[in-house]
């Protein structure tokens, strides 16, 4: 099984994902977008983890067999190397139109598009944070609202 993703703040939804793919087949193998290619994805200011950090904390997960970094804003040429037999998503793709779909069925594998749980995303633990800060002025830019 392999899964793919930015996993810059690692949250309650990757984890459930990475399970969910995990239970799909023996072996989950997890391709994590470059610092470069998560810059060009997501724009100025991200990643907010550099790509060593994100490996290693996706890595020691129970769920997670091996990680790859791939430097490309699609992991298309790695499912082309790897041909795995089942490509996951999470709820928030559609097979349709997902652009690594078609080398997931070159290689013979199907694409299994799982649904979203609940509305964790790293995008809204980010609003959240940026809240904290934006309603508590008293707080310094360095220190740690608790």
């Amino acid at each position: 099984v392999f899964t793919n993703g930015v996993f810059d703040i690692l949250h309650a939804g990757h984890v459930q994902l990475l399970r969910q793919a995990k239970a799909l087949g023996d072996v989950l193998v997890v391709g994590i977008n470059s610092d470069r290619s998560t810059q060009h994805l997501k724009g100025v200011g991200r990643p907010i983890n550099n790509e060593r950090d994100r490996m290693a904390l996706v890595a020691a997960l129970d769920a997670v067999d091996a990680v790859i970094l791939f430097d490309e804003e699609t992991p298309i040429e790695l499912i082309r190397l790897l041909r795995p037999t089942i490509h996951v998503k999470g709820g928030d793709y559609a097979d349709e139109v997902l652009p690594e779909a078609e080398a997931v069925h070159e290689g013979g594998g199907r694409v299994v598009i799982l649904p979203l749980v609940g509305t964790m995303s790293t995008s809204a633990v980010m609003n959240r944070i940026a809240g904290l800060y934006a309603t508590d002025s008293s707080h310094s830019e360095n220190e740690v609202v608790r």
